[in-house]
């Protein structure tokens, strides 16, 4: 496990506090030692190590050193999956998940101890220092209370064909979104991609074959990256997502990207589970990663069975409240099914009616992210401004004031 890769996102780059003087390194390592008590077992033992905490978390390394190895069983699945019936993957699916949502030591769907260490940390801060609050860049532009980042996956040519009437239902609602294209599994509609750019959607990379076996070997991943950043050139992209999340953030490091999105908070249902319990974007050596914090679509409706998009509003409450990131995964394949359908315009309607959040392109909020953890102020920083973090009365987490341009402000 590189601790390098995550050493970027110590508690003073991630708050960036607008305080002089600033608080010093052994006052930070004192607040990181108290709040570190809401965090697994195998994070905690980490001791004062911060660096080595963060790895652990947000590197996954708490779930041992072969976490990314894909197992015999599944190499078999892999192999085997196109003989397989659809009906007879998804109970496979279902049950496989379900056994490890309730063994698995992270919380699902809303696993909230990374976001308590960090508010936690700060209000032990303040009580180290002796102060009532502390103003800091706001999380996000224009003092929104949180994010909203919308990506597809196109897994097949019937998938790419449906892409039109996802991106006609978004721009008709006031969103857009990122589209990642397979580059060798289909025809790829070029035209389609120039559409896209066009009308201020983002198109990013899947993979390059979506068949299992991009992570087989070290060497098979390097071989592939050449092709996968030939791809990123080719379609102007500046962003990567794994098929199947398989993911090993070292060997990634070979990708020539801004930002990945290839990780999740926390996620029992996919080849590889685990997560990094982070609901921020945060820095992972050379490429920021943007982790998904919504169950994905196929899951949603086809494991689990929904039928609203109860879980997705269920969790954005949340993110809303700790002014996180809501990034969602779907599917143009699976949306062409009607309930699916129905599920992602409930969403996006019921989305659209609120307006504290900030919308962007995954690029976007990649790179408003970057900036903001190296600003010493607001210079430089567009649409950045102050937020302020109080005790709250001495009770529970702290509270976050995040105040607009324009004067208005929401609280959590």
């Amino acid at each position: 496990m590189n601790v390098d890769l995550y050493e970027h996102n110590i508690p003073e780059r991630f708050w960036r506090l607008l305080v002089d003087p600033t608080p010093s390194r052994e006052e930070w390592a004192e607040a990181t030692r108290r709040a570190a008590a809401v965090l697994p077992p195998a994070v905690r033992a980490q001791g004062t190590d911060t660096r080595g905490m963060l790895a652990m978390m947000l590197g996954e390394g708490q779930f041992g050193p072969r976490h990314w190895e894909i197992g015999a069983a599944q190499r078999l699945y892999y192999l085997v999956k196109p003989a397989i019936p659809q009906r007879l993957t998804r109970r496979l699916r279902q049950a496989y998940g379900a056994v490890r949502a309730g063994s698995s030591q992270m919380r699902w769907p809303i696993e909230p101890r990374y976001a308590w260490f960090q508010l936690g940390l700060i209000g032990h801060l303040l009580r180290i220092i002796g102060r009532d609050s502390f103003p800091f860049i706001s999380f996000w532009p224009a003092g929104r209370s949180h994010a909203l980042v919308l990506t597809h996956d196109i897994e097949t040519g019937d998938g790419q064909r449906f892409v039109p009437a996802v991106a006609a239902l978004e721009a008709e609602l006031g969103f857009r979104s990122c589209f990642n294209f397979v580059p060798e599994r289909y025809p790829l509609d070029w035209g389609l991609m120039k559409d896209l750019r066009a009308g201020g959607f983002e198109v990013g990379v899947h993979g390059l074959r979506h068949d299992g076996k991009l992570f087989s070997s070290h060497r098979q991943f390097l071989r592939r990256a050449v092709h996968i950043n030939g791809y990123v050139r080719d379609f102007a992209a500046v962003g990567f997502r794994a098929p199947l999340t398989q993911r090993q953030p070292e060997w990634m490091q070979a990708l020539e990207i801004e930002y990945d999105a290839s990780f999740f908070d926390t996620d029992p249902y996919e080849p590889i589970p685990g997560g990094t319990m982070s609901v921020w974007p945060f820095q992972m050596g050379r490429f920021v990663e943007l982790p998904y914090t919504l169950v994905q679509d196929h899951t949603l409706a086809s494991i689990l069975h929904e039928t609203t998009p109860r879980l997705w509003l269920e969790k954005v409450a949340f993110l809303r409240s700790v002014h996180g990131m809501a990034l969602l995964i779907t599917h143009p394949d699976y949306l062409r099914s009607p309930q699916t359908w129905r599920i992602y315009s409930d969403f996006l309607r019921t989305m659209r009616e609120r307006g504290d959040y900030y919308h962007a392109l995954p690029r976007e909020v990649a790179r408003w992210w970057r900036a903001r953890a190296s600003a010493t102020g607001l210079d430089g920083l567009p649409a950045g401004t102050v937020a302020e973090v109080t005790e709250a009365g001495g009770v529970g987490l702290p509270a976050i004031r995040c105040a607009s341009p324009n004067g208005s402000s929401w609280v959590a």
